[in-house]
């Protein structure tokens, strides 16, 4: 016999997400986990050594899907790009299965409580939203969009504290129409050129 796992490697991960994602990784018990993966303890000590190990894969797996998300967005402008990512991810209509709130955001507010390795996934989870924001930034700098003189660090963090509010602000009882509003008042932080520098529409 192979030495492969026999039983269906995303499924179980997603499962076990689940729990991490409503509960916390604190909270989340090695029961809790076994029963909603449908694994013996055995096959999970086997495939992911303990706790941490699974939560550090499980992270790193939603990481990997909300990074994925962020950098298939578009716009005609980087402006219009920005404004659509933050429209990403607003709550959408009807019923979902998947938890409220962000994954990532909520292992951040435990990180006192992760493993080693699951707050290194944590961290670099959120320096890549940051980087794909900041990229957007740099590319408009290039573009003439914005100034050289731009405060791209800032910026990036500030879209990024905004990503994470509107992820998470519904559970708060905030509707999809508020926080709309929230993006519109968000992209007035973009820097308004000169009116010298403004590029010139074509003839």
């Amino acid at each position: 016999m192979s030495g492969k796992p026999q039983f269906d490697d995303d499924a179980v991960i997603n499962s076990a997400m689940d729990v991490f994602w409503r509960h916390g990784y604190a909270a989340s018990s090695i029961d809790q986990l076994t029963t909603a993966m449908g694994l013996s303890r055995s096959s999970m000590y086997k495939r992911f050594q303990d706790k941490d190990g699974l939560f550090q894969e499980v992270l790193s797996t939603y990481v990997e899907r909300v990074v994925r998300r962020m950098s298939a967005v578009r716009g005609d402008t980087k402006r219009q790009q920005l404004e659509a990512l933050m429209h990403e991810f607003l709550p959408r209509g009807g019923k979902t299965v998947r938890p409220a709130g962000c994954m990532l955001a909520r292992s951040c507010a435990e990180m006192v409580d992760l493993p080693p390795a699951g707050q290194s996934v944590a961290r670099q989870g959120l320096a890549r939203q940051r980087a794909i924001i900041g990229e957007i930034l740099r590319e408009a700098v290039e573009s003439g969009e914005l100034v050289a003189a731009t405060d791209i660090e800032g910026l990036a963090w500030h879209y990024l504290g905004v990503l994470q509010a509107i992820m998470n602000l519904p559970q708060a009882g905030a509707t999809v129409g508020e926080l709309r509003r929230v993006v519109e008042l968000a992209m007035t932080a973009w820097p308004l050129l000169p009116a010298a520098a403004a590029p010139r529409r074509a003839v």
